[in-house]
């Protein structure tokens, strides 16, 4: 359930389109659905904007096929992360409808209702090597689901600093930057020092030892002199995605709440 299904539901029972049985019907699960490995969220995307999406890492085959199977059956885009080659075999086969996109790891489904125009500018999503590129794409699948417009710049990393500077134009005309980076995670800062658009910094678990597993590039990023930066989690590309999504998104009027 979203703000335009549930604007249609209610003008179609104004214009008398529709009975309040039928209303009824269609706001029984407006908030939650109960399942025998999860309680569904129905109303987050009317509350916040976002859809809920599933992280499916550390959750087994039957769970992830019983929580789509439900998700599949609303209208609403499907998002499932962190979905291994041999899970997604499994749900594809066992769910149509679904699309698996191997190098994010993401499953995705009801792709017909990705709203149109959601933002309001272009995301562009910078990488610093073609190793960032898996987080990167989580954060692009993500994006194109929720409705926004997005660019890529890939292998743009400061040992060749010609190359991001070259895309000094479009970085001036973007809504917001997210720069996807690990070794010393310097990238973002000088991102956020040719372009107006707020950045959103997503460290990599890419390096060699002392990066630690991400930690050197997050530390990197956190302790920036570069002003508009903000930095979510090491490979977390779905949350810099939702993040960017909260500020492109085109804001519809509402009327005042007495």
């Amino acid at each position: 359930m979203n703000e335009n299904i549930l604007r249609d539901l209610l003008s179609r029972l104004q214009r008398g389109t529709l009975d309040i049985d039928g209303a009824v019907e269609r706001l029984r699960h407006l908030d939650q659905e109960l399942l025998g490995c999860a309680r569904l969220d129905h109303h987050r995307e009317l509350r916040t904007g976002l859809p809920e999406a599933v992280y499916g890492e550390n959750k087994s085959t039957d769970q992830l096929l019983e929580i789509l199977a439900s998700l599949l059956h609303r209208d609403s885009v499907v998002l499932a992360t962190r979905i291994s080659p041999a899970k997604a075999e499994v749900l594809c086969r066992r769910l149509p409808g679904l699309r698996y996109h191997p190098m994010a790891r993401m499953l995705t489904g009801n792709e017909d209702h990705i709203p149109g125009e959601a933002g309001r500018d272009t995301v562009v999503i910078v990488t610093a090597g073609t190793s960032d590129i898996p987080v990167a794409e989580e954060a692009r699948i993500t994006l194109t689901s929720f409705g926004h417009r997005v660019e890529t710049v890939f292998d743009a990393g400061v040992a060749g600093l010609h190359r991001i500077l070259d895309h000094g134009p479009r970085l001036q005309q973007a809504g917001v930057v997210i720069v996807v980076a690990g070794m010393e995670g310097a990238l973002p800062s000088v991102v956020a020092g040719i372009t107006p658009a707020p950045v959103i910094g997503v460290p990599t678990s890419i390096g060699y030892g002392a990066g630690a597993g991400g930690y050197s590039a997050l530390l990197g990023m956190l302790n920036s002199c570069a002003a508009g930066l903000a930095v979510v989690n090491i490979d977390n590309g779905f949350g810099a995605a939702c993040m960017a999504a909260a500020i492109n998104r085109r804001v519809q009027n509402r009327s005042a709440v007495p």
